[in-house]
Order: C-alpha cells, then sequence, then structure tokens
C-alpha cells in the first residue's frame, strides 16, 4: 500500500509530463509511469506491512517483452535479471536480490524457487513466481509451500513471515480469495503488463495511490 503519495508528487508527474534526467538516465527523457516508479522506490512509499510492498500490476515494460505471450516463463525470468535495477525500482523500497531458480530440498523431492528477494524495512524474504498464463488454484498452493518452508528452514527467529508473491499474465480474483484464508496477509497474486499503461490508466493508478 502506498499512501499518500500522489498529493505530494512532482508537478511533472501530476501533469503527465516527461523528465529529463541528467543523471542516472544519461540525459534522456523518462516516461511519467517511470518517473513515478523511480519516486516510489526512493521518496515517496512508507512500509509498514507485508500489503505495503504489494503491488497490481506489474509493469515489466523494460523487459521489451511484446503484449502478447508468445515466450516462455525462463524467458521472462530471464529478461527480469537482465534488467535487475529496473526491475528493483518497480519493487519499490527495501529490496536485495537474493538468488534466482533457488532449490528446496524436502523428503528427496525438489522445488524452484523463480526469484528470491530480502526486504530491510519488513525483514522478510520475498519470494516471487512467475506465471505467463492464468493463475491456478494449485499456484497458490505452491507458493504457500515455499513461504512455509522459508519460514520454518530457513529465516530467523527475529525476522518476520515470508511473504510469497504470484506474478501472472492474467487472475481472478475469486480464485485467489477462496483459495487465501480471510485474515491472509502472506501470499499475494498480481498481473503483469509489458507495456506502458495509457494516459488515462495511469492517472487512476496515481488517484488510486493517494489514501490513507
Amino acid at each position: 500500500m502506498v499512501r499518500s503519495v500522489a498529493g505530494n508528487l512532482p508537478e511533472q508527474v501530476k501533469n503527465n509530463q516527461s523528465v529529463n534526467t541528467a543523471a542516472g538516465n544519461g540525459g534522456q527523457k523518462m516516461s511519467q509511469y517511470s518517473w513515478f516508479t523511480v519516486y516510489l522506490a526512493t521518496e515517496g512509499q512508507m512500509i509498514e506491512k507485508p500489503e505495503d510492498i504489494f503491488k497490481d500490476p506489474y509493469i515489466l515494460e523494460f523487459t521489451g517483452l511484446p503484449e502478447l505471450v508468445t515466450y516462455s516463463e525462463s524467458e521472462l525470468e530471464n529478461k527480469i535479471i537482465d534488467n535487475l535495477q529496473k526491475f528493483l525500482l518497480e519493487l519499490g523500497r527495501g529490496f536485495t536480490f537474493v538468488g534466482r531458480q533457488v532449490r528446496l530440498t524436502f523428503e528427496e523431492e525438489h522445488f524452484r524457487v523463480d526469484l528470491v528477494f530480502y526486504n530491510r524495512l519488513l525483514r522478510c524474504f520475498v519470494l516471487f513466481d512467475l506465471k505467463i498464463g492464468q493463475l491456478k488454484h494449485q499456484d497458490i498452493g505452491q507458493m504457500q509451500m515455499y513461504a512455509n518452508y522459508y519460514d520454518r528452514k530457513v529465516k530467523l527467529d527475529d525476522e518476520n513471515s515470508t511473504i510469497g508473491i504470484i506474478i501472472c499474465k492474467d487472475k481472478k480474483d475469486a480464485i485467489v480469495e477462496m483459495t487465501l484464508p480471510e485474515d491472509n496477509n502472506q501470499i499475494f497474486a498480481s498481473k503483469y503488463e509489458t507495456v506502458l499503461p495509457s494516459k488515462e490508466e495511469l492517472q487512476k493508478l496515481l488517484e488510486d495511490k493517494n489514501y490513507e
């Protein structure tokens, strides 16, 4: 959750202007969304609980992948790793990269978590699973298993519960709601987009962020 942000945004962002940033962007102009992402990652994002780091959707336009899914999940993962700094900006404050395809083994079975991060502000691991199709309830159960493993085998006693985020191309909110408990604050599912939102969609995004 990002609170009281849009009301404090620089005028360039609120007025839907491109911003020329000579430092850090080679003097090139950044889109309004890119500027907004950098602003949240460095200044405007308050993180106090698991919900505060969750975004829906995640904008992965930096991958250069087409809107129509003609790529594999491994290709999506590779593009994210190739643009890790931009992905970290998209995630927001406090994130540190831990690893990719991290293997978990129990009872002689092997599983792999696509991407593992640690959030310094929440003091917890954050696991990401990438799905290029529609989210299934089995995907949610799998992520819950990953989070349980990290909570029981990896995290320290003074660290907080692991957060799991499934990034998928499409999802039905009812599936997510019925699969997870009502008091869930650990497992989340979000869509991703590989194309920048339109001006109208971006304006709605800014408005949605501006609440307590």
